[in-house]
């Protein structure tokens, strides 16, 4: 088998743990493969490195991340357009995400020998049609944020479903969410938590100029769009996953729909999503 394993190398835990792991595969029979920059980090001579992410994901069977959801996320992108499904070991704070902690990496074993089942986590396609006909696309794990952009006013973006105008949010911006990423920055606006396997879209405002706007559900084949009113004291800024940020003009166009692509998460343990969110919430009380 033939493992692909990505290490958040700015955390020295997270590289000390991956060490472990990639020692348990080889001595195992895996293949254990990384990208070509971490050979810097690793030394281990039984370990493979190609150069990039694209040629990493179209060699291996699996993925194993070792870092927090971040690192997840990042990868979840690749692993979903190569239809590879794939494992986090949280070396973060809450991990949300991931399946194993570093004390229980033995556990990542039973990948060799099949003994596991996949989730699929449903994904949103995020497009930009700009004025002059050209489109820029995205993959969004987490969410989709069409914000105001730093110290910017407050902004009136209309949101259409379906080509019908349904709202006009006066906020400091709007949150398209998966299920998946109902637990992070939507729970923070005051979304509702929704289980990761169902399929649909949530939409949020963040600090809108109203006492009634609340979150919207809407079902998964639901086609939204949404354009923004700026002017020169103002910017928007569209943000995916948090990492990719594209500023957005009056003439743009939003686009969010359920993405065909989709990401397998592969779990180990049989556990209750809510009762694990229980067990995370308060450790970040603590």
């Amino acid at each position: 088998m033939k493992i692909a394993l990505i290490v958040n190398t700015g955390k020295q835990a997270a590289i000390s743990c991956a060490e472990k792991i990639a020692n348990q595969f080889l001595q195992n029979g895996a293949e254990v493969y990384m990208p070509k920059k971490c050979g810097a980090y690793f030394d281990n001579a039984g370990i493979m490195f190609v150069s990039n992410h694209f040629e990493l994901f179209d060699v291996c069977d699996l993925a194993v991340t070792v870092g927090g959801d971040g690192t997840i996320i990042h990868s979840a992108k690749h692993a979903a357009k190569y239809d590879k499904p794939m494992i986090g070991v949280n070396v973060g704070r809450l991990g949300f995400a991931a399946e194993v902690e570093p004390e229980h990496i033995e556990d990542l074993n039973r990948l060799l020998s099949g003994d596991y089942e996949l989730q699929c986590r449903m994904l949103l396609s995020v497009s930009v049609k700009h004025k002059d006909g050209s489109t820029e696309d995205f993959l969004a794990v987490n969410d989709a944020t069409l914000a105001r952009g730093h110290m910017s006013r407050i902004i009136d973006i209309s949101i259409s479903l379906d080509h019908s105008p349904i709202t006009t949010y006066r906020a400091d911006g709007v949150l398209f969410s998966t299920p998946t990423g109902s637990t992070a920055y939507a729970l923070s606006a005051g979304g509702p938590v929704i289980s990761p396997q169902m399929e649909c879209v949530l939409l949020t405002p963040i600090c809108p100029h109203s006492l009634i706007s609340r979150s919207v559900l809407f079902e998964s084949d639901a086609l939204l769009t949404a354009k923004v009113q700026v002017n020169d004291d103002t910017k928007a800024i569209l943000s995916i996953d948090g990492e990719k940020n594209i500023e957005i003009t009056a003439d743009d166009v939003v686009i969010i729909k359920k993405s065909d692509e989709t990401l397998k998460l592969i779990t180990l343990y049989k556990r209750n999503f809510y009762q694990l969110l229980n067990e995370k919430l308060k450790e970040r009380k603590a």
